[in-house]
Formats: C-alpha cells, sequence, structure tokens
C-alpha cells in the first residue's frame, strides 16, 4: 500500500511525498539521514500534516465516502471548487490471499 503525506517544514512550506513505509520515511526526513529527500535536508521537516483532502474525505458521511470510492467523479460533487478534482484518479488494485 502507497501513503501519500504531506510534512510542514520550518519555513511554513509543505513538502508532500509518497511511500510504502510511512514510519521509516518519516524517520528519514526528521533524523535527515542518508535517504532523506534534498528538500528536507535543507527545509527541516518539523511535523506530519494531514492535508485539506484527507479532513474533508474524513467529515464525509458513509454514504458519501462510499460514493467516492466507487467514482472519482464524485469529488467534484463533494468539494464543488474547493480542489481540482481531475488531477485525482483512483487506482484499480487487486488484492491476492496470499
Amino acid at each position: 500500500m502507497y501513503y501519500i503525506y504531506m510534512l510542514r517544514c520550518a519555513d511554513n512550506s509543505l513538502y508532500t511525498g509518497i511511500t510504502t513505509d510511512i514510519q521509516r520515511r518519516l524517520k528519514e526526513h526528521f533524523e535527515k539521514g542518508p535517504k532523506c529527500a534534498k528538500y528536507t535536508f535543507t527545509h527541516t521537516a518539523i511535523r506530519l500534516d494531514a492535508s485539506q483532502l484527507e479532513y474533508r474525505i474524513k467529515t464525509l458521511k458513509k454514504n458519501q465516502k462510499e460514493s467516492l470510492a466507487a467514482n472519482t467523479a464524485t469529488l467534484a460533487e463533494l468539494f464543488g471548487d474547493k480542489l481540482e478534482s481531475g488531477i485525482y484518479i483512483k487506482a484499480e488494485t487487486e488484492i491476492k490471499n496470499v
């Protein structure tokens, strides 16, 4: 599973990243280790910020979340002009039993 995250930096800028291991990746950013991103090496990450999209999705009713999961065009209906729904796409994944 991939995680998209946003970090708030000391200069109030935001860094956005993607990872399969959120705990490991955050540790790399905060400790400025050898695998730290160039951006967060020079712009000190101070905290993990939840995205506005995440917040808005969390405040939806269950039926709205179900609609969103079934059809990403629902983004425009739910959030109107609050975001550009065309930039979000639904990734279809298949879960296989191991």
